[in-house]
């Protein structure tokens, strides 16, 4: 699903209006039809109270229809105007025409000065007052009015973007904070940044129809990657195959106390689907390597704590390193020793990457299109700091290019940035994967994909897709709470039967 500016979603509302051909007035109401669907399946409790705040714009219009339709379905709906200027815009004015009877709907007029709504407790609140089209922080009247709506005993719901809230650029002044944000067509950048989080809530998207020429001609570097995005990466596996046909993948990984790491990706790159496994560890990991993974081959360090050699490399499609490995002086070396030896795309996470922070000059040694899997205070340490999201974006994309590498940015909303520009938002995983060993069952599942032959910037979008979905179907089990990272392995079996089956 491709994620647009607000512009561009103004474009294709223009683009729409112009060629299915519809009017602009159907359009709001369409929109607000697919809202208020929603809206009545998530909330059927119609004894329920829903105060909706409408603005004079389009987006207030929007209100207006969800107001008309939800009284319909009877609700007790209470509507109040925020009449912020005296221009209206003619949509909101045909549909503010279009309101019940002013005896069974209360409709409030909100000015500049009037006092504060007190609103009932556990009541629902929807906010239709600043749309995507805000270009200038909210103040005043305005800003007291949303700092009120967040302190209310009530449920919030932001109609396509919570007023305030800035969709394409940093926002630090005030704006609704919605418990749900309902977004049209696509969702906003903005979503997807951890600083939104509580402006945000949890955010939904629906198509509304916008015309699908013109979506597909609307290019946009930033592309949410759902299910069909990732069904239609996976691979059928021939009925001829054989173990060679899905390749030989090597991790180097694990040093005295830290074997757990090397286990987890060991873990998830047999469950991936490689052809054959082996991992090279120090010679206090020969034992638990063996008894842990009987499916693995396992090849023994001459140290006998940490990482201290590169192995001999021709046998491997690709190889994994970082997990638990240590930063010690020795393996430092190894790793300076190794990046020159490979040719083919190679994951490098966790203390591989900590290496390569110390030494950023051995970053243009690393083969083109490898994966690099930081968590954020890992990508800090590569790249420099940033000043809140948006930034570290554009920063992303701009070392994609520069190095010619795939940078898997690990958190909520994983984001895989390619050199070609693109950056690719994961749309699953829960907050009970932040838990240690989660990124080595990541690295060791990119690194199972990339040996049976997967393009490295789609091993990386599926890869991040199947170990979000297989934490999904754990938390399912057992809950976030108590979710290990041992947990997700187990599980990536049941994601990849969930994506055949959407095949």
């Amino acid at each position: 699903m491709k994620i647009f500016t607000a512009d561009q979603i103004r474009q294709l509302d223009k683009y729409t209006i112009e060629n299915e051909p519809v009017s602009s007035v159907r359009l709001m109401e369409r929109a607000a039809s697919t809202f208020v669907d929603w809206f009545a399946h998530t909330f059927p409790e119609q004894p329920r109270e829903v105060h909706i705040f409408c603005g004079i714009g389009n987006n207030g219009g929007d209100g207006l229809v969800a107001a008309r339709l939800l009284h319909h379905l009877g609700y007790d709906v209470q509507v109040y105007i925020c009449r912020i200027s005296e221009k209206t815009s003619s949509d909101f004015d045909t549909n503010y025409t279009r309101l019940p009877q002013r005896d069974t709907l209360g409709i409030h007029q909100l000015y500049k000065g009037d006092g504060l709504p007190i609103l009932p407790e556990g009541a629902i609140v929807v906010d239709a007052i600043f749309g995507s089209g805000l270009n200038r922080p909210v103040e005043g009247y305005w800003s007291d009015l949303l700092w009120h709506l967040n302190q209310q005993p009530v449920l919030r719901v932001a109609i396509d973007v919570p007023s305030g809230l800035f969709a394409d650029q940093p926002t630090e002044s005030i704006s609704f904070e919605g418990g749900y944000t309902f977004s049209f067509e696509a969702p906003k950048l903005a979503f997807l940044l951890p600083e939104n989080e509580a402006r945000v809530g949890q955010w939904v998207v629906k198509s509304i129809g916008l015309h699908p020429a013109a979506i597909a001609q609307t290019e946009t570097p930033y592309v949410l990657a759902d299910q069909a995005l990732s069904t239609s990466l996976l691979r059928k596996r021939p009925k001829f195959s054989h173990k060679g046909t899905y390749g030989h993948a090597l991790l180097i990984m694990g040093s005295y106390g830290k074997m757990g790491a090397a286990i987890l990706a060991g873990k998830a790159a047999l469950r991936s689907g490689v052809g054959l496994l082996s991992l090279h560890v120090p010679k206090c990991g020969y034992e638990i390597a063996q008894i842990s993974l009987p499916e693995a081959m396992t090849m023994v360090d001459q140290h006998e704590l940490n990482f201290t050699e590169a192995t001999d490399l021709e046998p491997f499609r690709t190889i994994g390193i970082g997990c638990g490995l240590g930063q010690h002086e020795n393996t430092r070396k190894a790793l300076e020793s190794l990046l020159p030896r490979v040719t083919n795309p190679m994951v490098i996470d966790a203390d591989a990457l900590n290496i390569l922070a110390q030494h950023p000059e051995w970053l243009q040694q690393v083969p083109k299109n490898s994966l690099l899997t930081p968590h954020p205070k890992e990508f800090e340490r590569l790249f420099g700091k940033t000043a809140n999201g948006f930034e570290r974006l554009e920063l992303l994309r701009q070392k994609t290019i520069d190095l010619g590498l795939i940078i898997v940015l690990k958190g909520a909303h994983t984001t895989v940035a390619t050199p070609e520009g693109k950056l690719f938002f994961n749309s699953t995983g829960n907050p009970g994967m932040a838990t240690g060993g989660s990124g080595d069952v990541l690295a060791g599942l990119l690194t199972g994909l990339l040996s049976q032959g997967y393009d490295p910037g789609a091993a990386a979008v599926l890869g991040v897709y199947l170990h979000g979905l297989a934490g999904d179907l754990a938390a399912a089990e057992m809950g976030e709470e108590a979710l290990l990272a041992g947990d997700i392995p187990d599980f990536i079996g049941g994601a990849y039967r969930n994506l055949h089956a959407q095949g």
